[in-house]
C-alpha cells in the first residue's frame, strides 16, 4: 500500500529508502558470497579477546533486559575520558544517537546544514523529521569548516554536522581546526562532531574540547576501532542539559546486554586497541601499494578504510566498483562528485587485502574497456 491515508503528510511523502545496501543484500542479488568484505568500513581484524569473552558470558543472561542506564558502561567510559558520567549517554550505535539528536534538536523546517556527499544516515534522519538540508561542498576532500560555519549563520541552522575524521574520505582536520569551528558555531545552533574513527586518528586530530561546552555534541562508536559493529553500540559526549535531554525520547532498552558487556569490556583493553592501530596501519599501507601498483593513487587516510582515487570521473569509478563486486569483492564509494571518482575499501586481515589486490587488475581493465581514455 503506497499511499496509505493512515500516514502522516511526512510520512506519505517520504521514499521509503536504505541509506547504504547491506552486503548481504548483495550477496543475495548475486547469489554468491563475497570474498573479501570491505565496504561497511567494518574493522575485519575483530573485537578484542576479552570483549568476545565477555559478550559470550552476557549471552547466557539475554532472557534479561539490560540495564537500562547503561550504568556500568557510563561509568567506565567516562572514568576512560576523565570527565562526570552525566555527559555521557550510551545508544544503539551513532547512528541511533545521530536520530535522536534530530528528533530532539529539529522540528518541520528547520533548518540543518551538513557538507554534500558527506554520511547520508544524518542526511536520512533530518529528512525524516521534517528538516531542511542544506549542504557545501568539501573543499580539496576534507569537509570545509569555515563554509558549514557560513551557510549555518545564513540559514539559522538548529544543527551543522561534520565528521572528523571524514566518511567517505578518510580526510581529518588538525584539533585546533574543529576548535576553532566549535569557537565560531552561531547562537542557536548545535555542532555535531561524529568522532566514529577517532580512535584511528593522529594524536593532534583530537581535540581537547570542554563536556560542559553547549555549542557541541560528540559523537563516539565501538564499530570501528573496538570491531564491534554488530553489537550496535555508541556514545554521545555533551553537556549535562542536552545528555539528559535524551532521556526524553530514547529507547531505555534498546541496549542489549551483550553489546554492554563487550564494549565495557573492549573499553578495558587498551592493549588490543594499540595491536588494532598497528594492524590498521599495515592494512591501510597494503590497500596504498595496491593501488600505486595499478596506477591509482590512494588518499591520505585516518580511519580504517582507504579512498582511492580512480583519476577519472564517477562513472570510471561505478564501473571498476562494479567489477570488484562482480569479481566478489564487496566496496563502496562515494555518492557526490567530484569524491564520487574514487572507491572507498575497508581495511582487514590479510587475506582480504590479497583478494582484493588480485581482483583490482581484472576490474580495472573491465572498467577501460567500458570507458576508453
Amino acid at each position: 500500500m503506497t499511499n496509505d491515508p493512515r500516514l502522516t503528510a511526512l510520512a506519505a511523502s517520504l521514499p521509503a529508502t536504505v541509506p547504504f545496501v547491506g552486503p548481504e543484500a548483495q550477496e543475495r542479488a548475486h547469489g554468491t558470497p563475497f570474498a573479501a568484505r570491505l565496504g561497511a568500513n567494518e574493522n575485519g581484524f575483530g573485537p578484542s579477546p576479552a570483549a568476545i569473552s565477555a559478550m559470550t558470558q552476557a549471552a547466557s543472561e539475554a532472557w534479561m533486559y539490560a540495564d537500562p542506564e547503561s550504568h556500568d558502561l557510563r561509568e567506565a567510559i567516562a572514568a576512560h575520558h576523565g570527565i562526570d558520567p552525566k555527559h555521557i549517554m550510551v545508544g544503539e550505535g551513532i547512528d541511533t544517537l545521530l536520530g535522536l539528536v534530530v528528533r530532539l534538536f529539529v522540528g518541520l523546517g528547520d533548518s540543518v546544514v551538513t557538507s554534500a556527499g558527506a554520511y547520508p544516515t544524518f542526511n536520512y534522519h533530518v529528512t525524516g523529521f521534517g528538516g531542511n538540508l542544506h549542504t557545501v561542498p568539501y573543499t580539496g576532500d576534507f569537509e570545509d569548516p569555515e563554509r558549514l560555519i557560513e551557510k549555518a549563520t545564513n540559514v539559522a541552522a538548529k544543527l551543522i554536522y561534520i565528521a572528523n575524521p571524514d566518511n567517505p574520505m578518510g580526510s581529518c582536520h588538525a584539533a585546533k581546526t574543529i576548535k576553532h569551528m566549535i569557537n565560531k558555531v552561531p547562537t542557536g545552533t548545535l555542532l555535531v562532531l561524529d568522532e566514529a574513527y577517532i580512535e584511528l586518528a593522529p594524536a593532534d586530530a583530537v581535540p581537547d574540547i570542554d563536556p560542559n561546552d553547549p555549542r557541541v555534541i560528540r559523537m563516539r562508536t565501538f564499530s570501528k576501532g573496538y570491531g564491534m559493529a554488530g553489537a550496535r553500540v555508541g556514545y554521545a559526549i555533551g553537556h549535562p542539559d542536552i545528555i539528559n535531554a535524551f532521556n526524553k525520547v530514547r529507547n531505555h532498552f534498546g541496549m542489549s546486554r551483550i553489546g554492554q558487556a563487550g564494549a565495557l569490556a573492549a573499553l578495558s583493553d587498551q592493549v588490543w586497541m594499540t595491536s588494532m592501530r598497528e594492524k590498521i596501519a599495515d592494512s591501510r599501507a597494503a590497500l596504498g601499494t595496491t593501488a600505486l601498483d595499478n596506477g591509482l593513487i590512494p588518499l591520505e587516510s585516518a580511519t580504517n578504510f582507504v579512498t582511492i582515487d580512480c583519476g577519472r570521473d564517477g562513472d570510471f569509478a561505478k564501473a571498476i566498483l562494479s567489477a570488484l563486486i562482480a569479481r566478489n569483492i564487496f566496496v563502496r564509494m562515494p555518492f557526490v562528485a567530484p569524491q564520487n571518482r574514487c572507491i572507498r575499501v575497508s581495511c582487514g586481515p590479510a587475506t582480504d587485502m590479497l583478494a582484493f589486490a588480485r581482483a583490482l587488475p581484472d576490474a580495472l581493465r573491465t572498467a577501460e574497456a567500458a570507458f576508453p581514455a
